[in-house]
């Protein structure tokens, strides 16, 4: 192998492995076109959400958990002792607490470029549903507890959109 070989090849490969690092793997059944597409899709919801939300988004973990009677949106900081982006989540956290009980639901909007599925339920039966904001280590939770069965299954169907959308993997149910 000739010199200049060896050079092209370790280049190809560097420019690979890098572009691996950048690229996740394309999943089963998807299309190349698809998954180009999905991957901007993601890319314009972090950059929305970082906007909306006023934290960069790959430095900090989203949860969407349901229960019996709502749920609750958690989010931390990745990194424990980052303790500028775990205040930028609680300062999030407690405004939309406040907001989506006014029934303002500005910020998943400018997030997702939609109105998340259950949102407009959620604005009508505002009244029926309790935002309560919790400090959490490295961030904050915000509890979503509703007092009557259509306004639970609002807040699923809204928690539910979020657990796809963000890919948190929470459980559906």
């Amino acid at each position: 192998m000739t010199r200049l070989t060896a050079t092209l090849t370790l280049a190809l490969g560097l420019t690979h492995a890098a572009a691996a690092a950048q690229h996740p793997a394309m999943p089963a059944g998807m299309s190349h076109a698809e998954h180009l597409a999905q991957m901007e899709k993601d890319a314009a919801l972090k950059a929305r959400g970082a906007r909306a939300m006023g934290f960069d988004q790959d430095k900090a973990t989203h949860h969407f958990r349901l229960d019996r009677t709502g749920g609750a949106i958690e989010v931390v900081a990745d990194d424990p002792t980052d303790q500028a982006v775990a205040q930028q989540i609680r300062t999030h956290l407690e405004s939309i607490a406040k907001e989506f009980a006014a029934g303002d639901f500005g910020k998943p909007l400018a997030t997702h470029a939609e109105l998340p599925p259950g949102t407009r339920t959620m604005m009508q039966q505002r009244r029926a549903l309790a935002f309560v904001y919790e400090e959490l280590p490295g961030g904050g939770r915000v509890r979503i507890t509703a007092s009557n069965a259509r306004a639970t299954d609002a807040v699923h169907r809204f928690l539910r959109y979020q657990i796809r959308e963000h890919k948190t993997g929470d459980a559906m149910k």
